[in-house]
């Protein structure tokens, strides 16, 4: 049965009522039943539970001129509001104990019907770390997950690219209001989500992007999923709140393990030393969940992706490759290592940047992919 619109406002105008989190909102429903019963509720019953502020926005809630533009927001295709007890509401995330009681949605609801799997990491990601989201993204999507992550830079790009180059099956949980993407370098890859996966947030139209808004978003991509992959992590990232997230709530955490001296290395390697389940393939991450039933599980491809055709490269540059190992260097750490003059391997990294084998960092130093 098709939820309508009078139905909506009560549900929409508690969700705009500041100081009103999704704990207390909870509360407020176990005490009334309703969100009607709730916004009719006398002043005294309502101070039983929430503050002096909350109590008397909550009575004015109804007022709100937001609750127009939110319904005019809803007439637009893809546009959705799910509450809780709606048919799509995730079940996973009614399992935590805190579900946000109303969920702002754009795009294809079906996907909510298919596990999740979190995938995070860094923002500030190794072309390798991107790669490499990029690729088990795109396999595990394929195995029948919905890839889930928050469209930050980095990792988060990555993991909803490689899904959308399988099926779309991802779905972008973020931390403003479907109305404004963040960031805004996202914006054309929040359109491709849109339009072949699922935009979710909790915050109604109009949120900017707060920094306390994020680490509540990170807890709905790990109630979403069941489990959590983190590719590429500082030790201080954000990307382990959701690993925590995810511990707490019963979810297994994955971590891809990488160099000893790679600061985004050292994030994963404290979550293995926790617990975590290392993961060198998508088979890894299947075999644990091997309870959830998926439509294709044997399906994989290469976490590094397709290699170079190395019959381009020439041999005076398998010193390059030699030295290089998979650690960043600067050029000048390369030329002393293969005993070349800083000519040659510049002109050799140029060559090997153009077949896809080394990538140029931002801070300068190269790195070998493959």
């Amino acid at each position: 049965m098709t939820t309508t619109a009078e139905q909506l406002k009560p549900w929409i105008a508690l969700s705009l009522v500041e100081g009103l989190g999704s704990v207390t909102y909870c509360q407020l429903l176990l005490s009334f039943q309703t969100p009607e019963a709730i916004l009719e509720a006398p002043y005294s019953a309502l101070r039983d539970i929430v503050n002096k502020e909350v109590a008397e926005g909550i009575q004015k809630a109804m007022d709100d001129p937001h609750i127009v533009l939110t319904l005019e927001w809803l007439g637009h295709t893809g546009n959705h509001l799910i509450t809780l007890g709606d048919p799509y509401y995730p079940q996973r995330l009614l399992d935590t104990d805190q579900p946000p009681p109303v969920l702002y949605a754009k795009g294809n609801l079906q996907i909510l019907k298919r596990p999740g799997l979190a995938i995070v990491g860094s923002r500030h990601a190794t072309p390798q770390g991107e790669s490499t989201a990029e690729n088990f993204a795109e396999s595990l999507c394929r195995a029948g997950f919905a890839v889930v992550s928050g469209l930050a830079l980095g990792i988060d790009g990555a993991a909803h690219r490689g899904a959308l180059r399988a099926d779309g099956g991802t779905i972008a949980v973020v931390g403003t209001g479907l109305d404004i993407v963040y960031p805004a370098r996202h914006k054309a890859l929040a359109h491709q989500i849109a339009q072949h996966g699922l935009l979710l947030s909790e915050y109604p139209l109009g949120t900017p992007s707060l920094t306390h808004n994020f680490p509540r978003r990170n807890r709905i991509i790990s109630g979403l999923s069941e489990g959590c992959l983190v590719v590429e992590a500082n030790i201080d990232s954000g990307s382990l709140i959701t690993a925590r997230f995810a511990t707490e709530q019963g979810r297994e955490v994955f971590a891809i393990p990488g160099s000893i001296h790679s600061p985004v290395a050292k994030g994963c390697h404290a979550l293995i030393k926790q617990g975590a389940k290392l993961v060198e393939s998508t088979e890894d991450i299947v075999s644990e969940l091997r309870h959830i039933r998926l439509p294709n599980p044997a399906f994989s491809i290469s976490p590094n992706g397709p290699l170079p055709d190395w019959t381009n490269i020439p041999a005076e540059a398998s010193p390059v490759l030699a030295c290089m190992g998979f650690d960043p260097l600067f050029a000048e750490q390369i030329a002393a290592r293969s005993g070349l003059t800083p000519e040659q391997v510049s002109t050799m990294l140029t060559l090997l940047e153009l077949e896809g084998v080394v990538s140029h960092l931002a801070n300068g130093q190269f790195q070998r992919l493959a």
